[in-house]
């Protein structure tokens, strides 16, 4: 801060630095959006592991895809997601009767609460008042169980029954009028919420569901699209810091591809949160002449998506037959194993990029056939001797040949994305700084070290930095009507890495050559 000098001597004044340091983004959180057997619809939840998915949302499902898609992510590569939960405006949460007056809904719809099991006890802090209470609730397919301690009856009270259950994963209060519930039945030994457990009194040992939930079938359009306003269905990913893969698997069990206003507004989402798209192939394209057709008639044809054909094969281990699913979330584990490995400007695609936990693909191809697709934009999978399955294409659905698109190439796209979120969170910063040379500098040097990094780490092509990338921002491209209407321009270009995507020798036969 400024000195104000009143006494001789010497006085200190730190300085404002211009240096600004811009991190990059990550680049490989992926998105799930879809019917689960729980956890909250609506609301996206951010996992790390596959475990973390099985504790929220109750892990592989005979009726839900989902959990199939975000196990081939972990089992993949995949780190960081987000995952949203869809469910039909039918179903609805398992009910628990305390008391006439006092009862809990399970936390989320689905008939998982029906395995839910609730105790009340009496052995409180102080015995003696007749306003307390313990609550235990067990969820007896999983084992995981919450235990509320000190449980006020009083009305307004901060330890009520609402403000207690506010933490719980597994019970949320329907309707409690503060009085204190009857407790549950002594157990003597073994377990009180055992299926055998007999009360050593006439009290029951543990209250069982009511009113029994129900998981309401397929989620309808509707479900998946939400309301942008309210921020429900896929655009509860609003909510969301940020996410760059959008995977929606298919909406039940029998492969039902995603509905087309559904893709719209997916398409369009990812656009605006500079995302990408992952999407399935339809389960109808079954051979590469019903690909080949079915891709010149897809609507969404957008520089934020990519199409990957054919479906895979691999073990569903819930009811232990072969079956197929969508690629995409493999996929998506393998975007996101490349970009630890290689980084966000290299193609996800080539003999590195196994797709592991499959037996094979669905519709096996030649090279001329993979040869069909690929000037199309629609990204093969193949299965090689040796090398297994891999994904053996790299475009966005702007692709094709035929579209000529600066956006061909999924690497190339990716690589914009990312430096473009970065720069956007990276110099907010410079928002309402006054408007001139000092400001242009700070920006040159910020923006110009971040692009360096870059360049060093080997994500722009040219044998020198000025070559490969270049960043104005000065009196040039900053005219006094901008300046005026508070804008400053920041022009910032790289040249990208573009994938080898043909290998093409030349052999030739060389004849005896006379030296002259």
């Amino acid at each position: 801060m400024p000195v104000a000098p009143t006494y001789p001597g010497v006085y200190i004044d730190e300085l404002p630095s211009s240096v600004r340091t811009i991190i990059g983004v990550a680049t490989s959180v992926a998105a799930f959006v879809g019917p689960a057997d729980r956890g909250p619809v609506d609301m996206p939840t951010h996992i790390t592991s596959w475990g973390d998915y099985e504790r929220v949302y109750g892990g592989l499902s005979a009726t839900n895809p989902m959990g199939h898609a975000v196990r081939q992510f972990y089992q993949n590569g995949g780190a960081e997601a987000e995952v949203v939960r869809v469910a039909s405006t039918t179903a609805t949460p398992s009910g628990f009767e305390l008391s006439p007056t006092v009862t809990l809904n399970a936390k989320s719809p689905g008939s998982w609460g029906d395995k839910l099991r609730i105790r009340v006890d009496y052995d409180t802090a102080d015995p003696n008042n007749t306003r307390l209470y313990n609550v235990t609730i067990r969820d007896t397919s999983t084992g995981a169980q919450e235990r509320f301690l000190n449980v006020d009856a009083t009305n307004g009270s901060a330890n009520s029954l609402e403000n207690k259950l506010a933490t719980s994963a597994l019970a949320t209060v329907a309707a409690n009028d503060h009085t204190r519930p009857a407790k549950s039945g002594k157990v003597e030994g073994g377990d009180p919420f055992a299926d055998n457990a007999k009360s050593a009194d006439a009290a029951p040992p543990f209250i069982s569901v009511k009113t029994p939930g129900v998981d309401g079938g397929t989620p309808d359009n509707a479900a998946y699209n939400g309301n942008k306003d309210n921020k429900t269905g896929i655009y509860a990913l609003l909510r969301t810091d940020i996410f760059n893969l959008l995977v929606i698997p298919p909406i039940d069990s029998n492969g039902t591809g995603v509905p087309a206003d559904v893709v719209t507004n997916a398409t369009q989402l990812c656009a605006d949160r500079r995302a990408i798209f992952v999407r399935d192939s339809p389960a109808d394209w079954t051979t590469v002449q019903l690909a080949f057709d079915g891709v010149a008639t897809l609507a969404d044809v957008s520089a934020n998506a990519a199409m990957f054909f054919p479906s895979i094969t691999l073990s569903d281990p819930v009811t232990g037959v072969d079956r197929s699913f969508g690629s995409s979330a493999s996929v998506a584990g393998v975007v996101a194993r490349t970009d630890v490995q290689r980084g966000v400007w290299k193609a996800p695609a080539g003999l590195e990029a196994t797709v592991a936990g499959v037996r094979g693909v669905s519709v096996p191809m030649t090279d001329l056939e993979n040869g069909r697709l690929n000037p199309r934009g629609l990204n093969c999978l193949r299965t090689f001797p040796l090398a297994g399955t891999v994904v053996w294409g790299s475009r966005t659905l702007r692709g094709a040949d035929g579209l000529a698109d600066q956006w061909k190439y999924l690497p190339v796209r990716r690589t914009a994305l990312y430096i473009e979120e970065s720069l956007y969170r990276g110099t907010k910063w410079a928002v309402f700084e006054p408007n001139d040379e000092p400001l242009w500098a700070s920006l040159r040097l910020n923006v110009g070290a971040f692009m360096n990094s870059l360049y060093r780490q080997g994500a722009f092509m040219g044998s020198t930095p000025r070559e490969a990338y270049l960043v104005k921002c000065d009196r040039e491209n900053n005219p006094d009507n901008d300046v005026n209407r508070g804008i400053v321009n920041i022009l910032v270009g790289f040249k990208p890495l573009q994938p080898a995507e043909f290998v093409i020798i030349h052999i030739q036969q060389l004849a005896g050559q006379l030296e002259t």
